[in-house]
């Protein structure tokens, strides 16, 4: 590499004379790449020129795949350099190297495989890869070294990978470039030296400037970076106003993880209402450097569940998310029916299903039904082939299922498939290292392709560029804010590749192996900040929780200050300050025309956990859609359990029914509730040995009781109060026989719930009101009310009575006259609030209240309260 250095103005002038100066730059990233390419294209249309050449500038790694290609096809009749190795692609790598751990005794190939993929480029970068060997280390190391012989050994026969790429020889045998500009290297790793001092190299690097910089701190790393975003708005909306274009920068070190929350911080701030239903979409005035995983994107994960469809049992959320999908043939014509569809369904179908069940449950969408068939028709036969015969049978079944749908595909959308059909043929060339394969195992390959593909779409340039740390290396701007400097997070701890002998890193100066050479890289990262831009801004968060945060130890000589930025109001704001304030009461709704109402007691439940709960249900019918889960939900587990007493309760009718052996009455009534509800295979023969065990363990407490009769099981009766009528359900109601209580009746009900206790019943709003109610309005004398609490290991009655001791666990109310006045109070004013039209957000217990509730993305009960109570411990007896 010949010495010395050009200055950036010098290289832009001599990139300015075109190809003919011959001259290549190459970056360390494909960031700085972009970034320098288009400062030139500014640069070039500054001047008012018409047109001019592209200027050659690319990251190293792809210029030296360049050069592989040159060498294969050359320019002209010349014919290529002879015996050239197949250049792998990273798939093919990886399945290489797969290929080589498939005996080995590891928990995960694939993810072992990465490793030691990373761990092979970081040895040749390095000039390690012929001593791994020879160095003492433990028993990963020993291992990767025997994995690393062999991996060679195999590429030497007939492949070569991006590392091996470097030292190839072919580079001796092609045209080079006249000059080549190594810009903004910082490290230099020797195979990267030893490969430029194959060109006439000279290097360069941004201008280093005077700075002004400030460090600051924020209450948290949320508020960190709204503030970031903020000083960002402010800086390019001033700058726009001076007639200027300004180029901001802002580094989020942990930006992979952050990712999407920098996203949307960054979009609420610099561009209000983006996400407002009809609001027009445009380009965001920043720039994210990383990508995301190309099956986040909605376009590829509807293709790769079309392809799941075809050939296993499958998730229903995977068929929600198609039948709701714009991706799939006929979506236009058919949306609605499709929504309607989907909600259907989660009622009908299991969590798991197959595709012929999928096939039998759309009737009433006929275009999406054809299709569905089409998918069927298509993989039913599928057996092991090779990676270019699946991505071929991949092609049809997409192509089957009317895949990418009859709409126009925005930009984005565009792209994102464009990049699949790319994944697409890097699965197909998979063949190339690997045999036949399944279906299931070609389909794990492509999501796995698509999942390590980090993908981002292309939009016009923006001033402000956010990035991570390595991404901020080398570039230039206005203003520069560096985030997360804390002492734990900056700088960055050592971090040896384990599968490489730590003191051989050491020795060869990889800046991770060592605490010292790590140290040493931050701080001149830290100087590149420094001199990056003009106005430099080091911030961090001052707590994490509840742990406080110290700032970094490499900005300690950076004086204390505060951003200069005017503060810049929310979406929210800006709405509020838009017009006049007019003041709502929305906790009143139009009383009832009509006093019947649906719904049953389950109104009274809902009126007195929260009134607004009860209207927005029982009156304006909405609900949260379903999710089938497996087994049975609560719900299911209930009608069961009720279901299985009355069976046995209408042969048993007595306690002294009791006497002997119930077996066959259990075992009776156990299958017809599990018939009723339709349970079926093996789940529903567990399901009826788990309900002779509960009912079994039952009995024996109802055994310990004073005689009575069973008189009513699954009552319906009408009800009236407060000037509501219902129709309301008694699970039981037994006649006393024995004792004070004697002719009078027990209202009981069954519950399978941890937390079943009379305390709540003696509240303002008493919790499951529903046996108060029947209580007060029953025309039969009524002395006890008790919850019949039926959960293994904790049998028990609970309730209230009005004598002592009339059923064990049930426990004498003070005044019993006074008990049902207080109910009949209490339960008059829920029946007439909600006549009325009582429709406020006002959760009895907080949070607790709202915890399981459908309803929170309609009364936003978030936005109410400012600290949602986490509610009140379970009461004890």
């Amino acid at each position: 590499m010949a010495a010395g250095d050009i200055t950036r103005q010098d290289l832009f002038t001599r990139l300015a004379a075109g190809h003919a100066a011959g001259i290549t730059v190459v970056t360390p990233n494909r960031r700085l790449a972009q970034v320098l390419k288009a400062e030139f294209d500014a640069l070039q249309a500054g001047r008012n020129l018409p047109s001019w050449e592209d200027a050659d500038i690319l990251p190293v790694g792809a210029f030296i795949q360049r050069l592989y290609e040159d060498a294969l096809y050359p320019a002209g009749p010349a014919g290529g350099v002879a015996d050239l190795p197949q250049l792998l692609s990273p798939a093919q790598e990886r399945a290489l190297w797969e290929s080589v751990l498939a005996d080995a005794p590891l928990l995960s190939v694939s993810q072992a495989a990465a490793n030691c993929a990373e761990a092979w480029r970081l040895a040749h970068a390095w000039r390690i890869d012929g001593v791994l060997e020879k160095f003492a280390g433990n028993e990963d190391t020993r291992a990767f070294a025997g994995w690393a012989r062999e991996y060679g050994k195999r590429c030497k026969e007939r492949f070569i990978d991006a590392p091996l790429l470097f030292d190839a020889s072919f580079i001796h045998q092609i045209k080079k470039p006249k000059l080549l500009v190594a810009y903004g290297f910082d490290i230099l790793p020797p195979q990267t030296r030893d490969f430029l001092a194959n060109f006439e190299t000279v290097s360069c690097g941004p201008a280093k400037k005077t700075s002004k910089a400030l460090k600051t701190s924020f209450p948290s790393a949320r508020h960190e970076l709204e503030a970031a975003a903020q000083w960002a708005r402010a800086r390019l909306e001033g700058g726009i106003a001076a007639g200027k274009s300004p180029r901001i920068g802002v580094v989020v070190p942990d930006l992979q993880l952050r990712r999407k929350e920098v996203a949307r911080v960054f979009s609420d701030v610099l561009c209000p209402g983006w996400n407002l239903p009809g609001a027009e979409k445009k380009a965001m005035p920043f720039d994210i450097s990383i990508g995301e995983p190309l099956d986040g994107f909605a376009i590829v994960d509807i293709a790769l569940g079309i392809l799941e469809l075809s050939f296993q049992e499958f998730e229903f959320a995977t068929a929600s998310k198609l039948i709701r999908s714009p991706f799939i043939g006929g979506a236009e014509a058919e949306f609605a029916a499709r929504a309607l569809l989907d909600a259907e369904l989660r009622g009908e179908l299991p969590p798991r299903l197959t595709l012929p069940k999928l096939v039998g449950a759309v009737q009433a969408c006929p275009l999406l039904r054809s299709l569905l068939e089409n998918i069927f028709n298509l993989g039913k036969d599928a057996k092991e082939n090779f990676p270019h015969f699946w991505a071929q049978h991949f092609t049809a079944l997409l192509a089957a299922a009317g895949f990418p749908g009859g709409r126009e595909l925005d930009s984005g959308e565009f792209q994102a498939r464009a990049k699949f059909n790319e994944a697409l043929a890097e699965f197909a060339r998979l063949g190339l290292v690997s045999g036949k394969m399944s279906f299931g195992a070609a389909l794990a390959q492509l999501r796995r392709i698509c999942a390590e593909t980090l993908f981002q779409p292309e939009t016009p340039a923006a001033p402000i560029q956010v990035g991570g740390i390595l991404e901020s290396a080398g570039l230039e701007f206005d203003c520069l804010w560096v985030s997360g400097l804390t002492e734990d997070a900056w700088p960055l701890p050592a971090r040896a590749n384990p599968f490489l002998p730590v003191a051989l890193q050491k020795k060869a100066g990889i800046p991770e192996a060592a605490a010292e050479t790590s140290l040493a890289l931050d701080r001149r990262i830290t100087e590149g900040w420094l001199g990056a831009a003009a106005e430099v801004v080091f911030s961090r968060a001052a707590k994490e929780k509840d742990r406080d945060l110290l700032p970094s130890p490499l900005i300690a000589h950076i004086p204390e200050g505060k951003t200069e930025m005017e503060g810049l109001p929310s979406w929210r704001d800006l709405i509020f300050h838009s017009g006049a304030t007019e003041t709502i009461a929305d906790g009143k709704a139009p009383g009832l025309h009509s006093k019947t109402v649906k719904g049953g007691t389950r109104v009274l439940a809902d009126q007195a956990a929260c009134p607004f709960r009860a209207f927005a249900h029982h009156r304006l019918g909405a609900e949260g859609l379903d999710a089938p889960a497996e087994g049975l939900d609560a719900l299911q587990r209930g009608n069961l359990l009720h279901k299985l007493m009355a069976g046995i309760w209408k042969e048993v009718k007595t306690k002294e029914g009791l006497d002997g052996d119930l077996s066959l009455v259990i075992s009776r009534s156990a299958e017809k509730a599990i018939h009723e509800l339709k349970i079926e295979g093996r789940f529903a023969e567990l399901e009826k040995q788990r309900l002779v065990r509960l009912a079994g363990e039952w009995l024996e407490i109802e055994r310990g009781r004073k005689p009575f009769e069973v008189v009513q099981i699954e009552q319906k009766r009408p009800i009236a109060i407060g000037g509501l009528s219902f129709d309301g359900r008694i699970d039981r109601m037994d006649k006393l026989l024995e004792g004070e209580s004697a002719g009078t009746h027990a209202l009981i009900d069954y519950k399978t719930g941890s937390r079943v206790t009379p305390n709540d019943w003696l509240r303002e709003r008493p919790d499951e009101p529903q046996l108060p109610l029947y209580a007060v309005t029953a025309e039969e004398n009524v002395s006890v009310v008790a919850f019949a609490k039926l959960k293994t290991g904790d049998m028990k009655f609970a309730g209230l009575s009005m004598h002592e001791k009339e059923i064990p666990g049930v426990r004498q109310a003070k005044s019993w006259g006074g008990l049902m006045a207080s109910w009949t109070r209490e339960l008059e004013s829920l029946a007439a609030g909600f006549a009325q039209g009582d429709a406020r957000v006002d959760p009895k217990k907080g949070f607790a209240t709202c915890r399981h509730c459908d309803l929170q993305p309609l009364c936003r009960v978030h936005e109410r309260l400012n600290a949602l109570d986490e509610g009140e411990e379970e009461d004890r007896e």
